[in-house]
């Protein structure tokens, strides 16, 4: 059973915890986290590029030359992809580049990157992790001080406005409640900085 330092808020470790083997001692699923990861950057593009076709492009209605005797190559209008000015072949045009994903699919991948984290050793754990008041610089030190890393994912138990506000500008830090987990912001990241009562919620969420 894999296991996770528990600090406090001042960065001291003062204890350990065990992790569930269901959501974090199982083999990763390259493929779920493959198809999860692919659909989470498919969903974040725009698709609002665009670009005319030969039939869009103003102009070009009239033929160049006659089709024969010229000598020249036969065209029958100066916006062909191949003219400047011309229209482009195979245009771009605003689409939804998102596509569904199965819920067990999404759960697989989810515990899939929670497993990859802990057998990394790179889960902490935190009891009552909390901020009094928004204060950037104070939770920055305090990720200093438990080794979070360049990049992190703090997770809270409900949505905390003081940790989400005072994380906010932290480059690399992102916050999320225990209930709505993305496997890539979790891959992306160094470690994982868990709530110890968000981590109760994760095991009974994704189990």
């Amino acid at each position: 059973m894999p296991k996770a330092n528990v600090y406090n808020m001042a960065g001291e470790v003062i204890g350990e915890v065990e992790l569930s083997d269901a959501i974090f001692g199982i083999e990763p699923n390259e493929t779920a986290v493959h198809t999860v990861v692919r659909n989470h950057l498919a969903n974040l593009r725009q698709g609002t590029q665009s670009a005319l076709t030969k039939a869009e492009v103003s102009g070009g209605g009239i033929k160049p030359w006659r089709q024969k005797g010229s000598g020249r190559a036969r065209q029958g209008s100066t916006r062909n992809p191949q003219w400047t000015h011309g229209g482009v072949a195979f245009a771009p045009k605003p689409r939804d580049y998102g596509f569904s994903v199965n819920k067990k699919v999404r759960r697989l991948a989810i515990r899939s990157a929670l497993s990859d984290k802990a057998a990394e050793t790179s889960v902490i754990v935190v009891d009552g992790l909390k901020m009094d008041e928004i204060k950037t610089k104070t939770f920055k030190a305090f990720l200093d001080k438990v080794g979070a890393g360049s990049k992190a994912v703090v997770v809270t138990n409900e949505v905390d406005k003081n940790v989400v506000l005072s994380a906010r500008n932290i480059p690399g830090v992102v916050t999320t409640p225990a209930k709505i987990l993305n496997a890539y912001d979790i891959l992306n990241a160094d470690k994982l900085v868990v709530d110890k009562a968000a981590l109760q919620t994760i095991e009974e969420v994704y189990a």
